[in-house]
């Protein structure tokens, strides 16, 4: 990596940890209740409301059904709004009612905090959708991933109650202490660099230079004109104009970075100037993506009373991170070795000149956008600035693995540390195996019940993957939405089923995937990918909520130094990861192969 690549990775994990330190002492308040009188008078009536109360306490199965019950009717509220927003305020655009397999597939994206889009944002959802729909979804997707992590901390730090915490009063802090002042800041911030907020008719401006193209010529019955040959015939025509799509940009996009949805306003996402306007803006949106899966990391050590927990989980996922940057960045600042001037001989040492540039972000340049291609498939955040389908086949890969890591390197808001956490129970099993003693975590054992929920919560999304990758390649609805044959091809249906799994939701481009069958099959895989895990997971945290809380002894294995950090990342990786090689063999690794004829 170049010394520019590395102050940039230096610069952002040093604020991320100084912003993420003092944010983990509020999430504990949050978790514990342990905030100022005046913020539980607030919440009281909405507590009276839902007919609940901050003390009343929930078993794991009730807090299970609460969850799905929740985000059940979030699916169907969202799908109701994108069916009837014709009829509906707020459509200064007149956007027509969304198709009924798109309008299923945005719905289950959004409430899992997904965001996979199949759509253009500008053209297809009015204001009051993108609001009343997409953005509260933002909020309460993330705070429903926050309060499982809860949930799950509170059954590591819990002395036989059997109890996690109520789901609705943790959704209602989180969203009102945590997500709602934080978005609020940024969004002003965002505001302050340019990202739009209003509610404006979109605006047709005179272009600086006029763009000549040419379009089909119809005839007297409106149907394309062909000549004797059957080509169509051309027309040339000159626009002289540009519609600028307006809207409430800057709320919509503070939620989206802070809850790691990543679902954007514009079609272009982040790279669209109106989204992302300057670098110091680009910067912190990244910072945004991994602030509350990195203070979880702290609030984690804090609540089991042992900070050096915290740490040693924060310690693996940075450590993966690191190397997955290393990994992106000089793949494509390298670039493609058929581009190299001296030919395939010599590419290792010319380089393609500038870079492999395609699909970057010109204004930011490679190691920004690479950067960011790392943290937002890190994290299941899913917003891009560059065009991950024109990375070279190894940088293309990081992305892809990173996802199929089950999002656990920071991960999404509560995801990633629940993630990781299930990772490191199966570390302390496999290390209670080699040593020959019942496993135990942080003072609770690990017996078969547990081991077997954590199979489950791990393999469910390579299945799903795996599965869905194998009916999309076979079926011919999904392999009609292949643009690019070959490798490359596979590789983006492989990205958009790991993408829809791992609730990410980037994607590769180049698949058609806004179709009846894409739609159907990535709306499916991303309601299991999401709560396939949730259940086993706070199915573990009421079985540990219900043991005893076992004292340290000289025959306890520590669970944060070096060692158990290493074996922590070989866990993730070797579980993780080894059940995607084959189908990453047969796409971004033999692509790789087909750039070096002559190796």
């Amino acid at each position: 990596m170049s010394t520019s690549a590395w102050g940039l990775l230096a610069l952002f994990l040093v604020v991320l940890l100084a912003a993420a330190w003092p944010l983990g002492s509020w999430l504990v308040r949050l978790s514990t209740g342990n905030f100022p009188s005046w913020m539980h008078k607030i919440e009281a009536p909405l507590y009276r409301l839902a007919g609940t109360a901050a003390d009343r306490s929930m078993n794991w199965s009730q807090y299970a059904l609460a969850v799905l019950a929740f985000n059940a009717l979030g699916v169907f509220a969202v799908y109701a709004l994108q069916r009837l927003q014709i009829w509906l305020p707020l459509n200064p655009a007149g956007m027509a009612n969304v198709s009924a397999d798109s309008a299923f597939n945005t719905a289950v994206s959004f409430v899992t905090n997904t965001n996979w889009q199949g759509y253009s944002g500008e053209s297809t959802m009015s204001y009051l959708t993108q609001m009343l729909a997409l953005a509260v979804q933002n909020f309460l997707s993330a705070a429903t991933g926050i309060a499982v992590a809860f949930a799950l901390i509170r059954g590591f730090a819990a002395r036989s109650t059997g109890v996690i915490g109520n789901f609705w009063v943790d959704v209602t802090r989180i969203t009102t202490w945590l997500l709602v002042p934080l978005s609020l800041v940024f969004a002003i911030f965002l505001v302050g660099q340019g990202v739009i907020q209003n509610f404006d008719a979109y605006k047709d401006v005179t272009t600086l230079e006029s763009n000549s193209y040419q379009v089909p010529k119809n005839g007297p019955d409106g149907q394309a004109l062909k000549d004797e040959k059957g080509a169509p015939v051309m027309e040339d025509m000159t626009a002289t104009t540009q519609t600028l799509a307006m809207g409430p940009v800057a709320s919509q996009e503070a939620i989206k970075m802070i809850g790691t949805n990543g679902g954007g306003f514009f079609n272009a996402n982040s790279a669209h100037p109106f989204e992302n306007p300057t670098a110091l803006a680009n910067f912190l949106q990244m910072l945004a993506i991994f602030l509350i899966p990195a203070a979880l990391c702290f609030a984690f050590g804090r609540e089991v009373g042992d900070l050096r927990q915290g740490w040693a989980v924060l310690a693996a996922m940075t450590a993966i991170f690191v190397v997955a940057v290393i990994a992106i960045t000089p793949a494509e600042q390298v670039g493609n070795p058929l581009l190299s001037p001296l030919g395939v001989d010599q590419a290792s040492t010319t380089m393609q000149a500038g870079g492999n540039m395609e699909g970057k972000e010109a204004r930011f340049g490679i190691n920004a956008t690479t950067l960011f291609a790392t943290i937002t498939t890190a994290a299941s955040c899913g917003a891009v600035i560059g065009m991950h389908d024109s990375f070279t086949p190894l940088g293309g890969m990081v992305p892809i693995v990173l996802m199929q890591l089950g999002e656990v390197v920071f991960g999404g808001t509560g995801s990633g540390l629940y993630g990781m956490l299930i990772f490191a129970i199966l570390a302390v099993f496999i290390a209670g195996l080699m040593i020959g003693r019942t496993p135990e975590y942080l003072g609770k054992k690990i017996e078969v019940h547990e081991m077997k929920l954590t199979s489950i919560a791990i393999l469910v999304t390579p299945i799903l993957v795996l599965a869905g990758t194998a009916i999309a390649v076979l079926v011919d609805a999904g392999k009609a939405g292949i643009a690019n044959p070959g490798p490359h091809g596979f590789s983006e249906i492989l990205y958009a089923l790991s993408s829809a799994a791992n609730n990410n939701g980037s994607a590769f481009a180049g698949l058609s995937a806004n179709t009846p069958f894409y739609n159907t099959l990535l709306g499916i895989v991303m309601w299991f990918g999401r709560f396939g895990v949730i259940v086993p997971v706070l199915a573990i945290a009421g079985a540990l909520a219900s043991k005893k809380r076992l004292p340290v002894t000289a025959g306890t294995m520590p669970t944060h130094g070096p060692l158990f950090v290493s074996l922590l990342i070989g866990t993730v990786l070797l579980v993780g990861l080894l059940n995607y090689v084959p189908a990453l063999a047969l796409g971004p690794m033999v692509e790789h192969l087909m750039l070096w004829p002559a190796a």
